[in-house]
């Protein structure tokens, strides 16, 4: 296995609020994490890296992650942690008041792969040379997508498109999306907005395939891209591939 992961201010933002790790402990597990805070000035950044540290950290001491379920719980039980210490890192900074973070993750082991999120950052998978889409964004147009009041092309260009239904830090009680992935893949990719507002799937996919690039490389250029067509927000990516070749196969 390969992994790399890269997080970039962008073009326009001052600062980056974004948080990105890959962990793999003592069992050979895989916990890959992107945050994309919120709240600006309102310390987004530190949101997002109170995620990250805090999930980290619980990762790392433990040997194993355990059964499926296990692991469900564990995460479940992580980020309501996080989500309390978020909660009162506002209350007792009130210049912090109203920050908060996405998150999505992806935990791998030798018997299972499984996603989860809260918010609009995404995860994907790649397979056989193509790029899936596993979680489902918590923001306003997505949910008149599905309700049937707005067309997928529509929502891409909606002023509003960017409005969150859930994050940590928004309210006092979060719960994950989980996604249990078939393990028959080739690469995990996970990325805060300022990758999937600037580039197309097809897009993303022609990166990830170009077989004269190392992994560093395609996540470079992936960054480089997104710059070259504005880069309005933070863009992180982490990538981890499982199985190379797999596209000739």
């Amino acid at each position: 296995m390969k992994s790399f992961y890269l997080t970039d201010t962008g073009k326009i933002r001052t600062h980056n609020e974004d948080s990105v790790t890959i962990l793999k402990n003592a069992s050979g597990e895989y916990l890959m994490i992107v945050c994309d805070g919120m709240g600006g000035h309102r310390k987004g950044e530190v949101a997002s890296s109170m995620a990250i540290t805090a999930l980290g950290s619980r990762f790392n001491k433990i040997s194993s992650i355990g059964s499926k379920l296990d692991a469900v719980n564990w995460l479940n039980d992580s980020v309501n942690e996080i989500n309390k210490s978020i909660l009162e890192y506002a209350t007792n900074n009130p210049d912090s008041v109203g920050m908060g973070t996405t998150i999505v993750v992806a935990l791998l082991t030798h018997d299972y792969l499984i996603f989860g999120n809260i918010g609009d950052s995404s995860g994907f998978v790649m397979k056989k040379g193509q790029l899936h889409k596993v979680t489902k964004d918590h923001t306003l147009v997505n949910l008149l997508v599905q309700a049937g009041n707005l067309t997928e092309e529509e929502a891409k260009f909606h002023p509003k498109r960017n409005v969150l239904m859930k994050a940590l830090g928004a309210a006092n009680t979060v719960e994950l999306d989980i996604f249990d992935v078939d393990m028959t893949i080739d690469a995990i990719l996970l990325c805060s907005d300022g990758l999937t507002n600037m580039m197309t799937n097809e897009q993303i996919e022609k990166v990830l395939n170009d077989p004269e690039l190392e992994i560093e490389e395609k996540v470079s250029k992936l960054i480089r891209k997104c710059n070259a067509r504005g880069g309005t927000d933070n863009i992180s990516i982490a990538y981890l591939i499982i199985n190379e070749g797999s596209r000739e196969s």
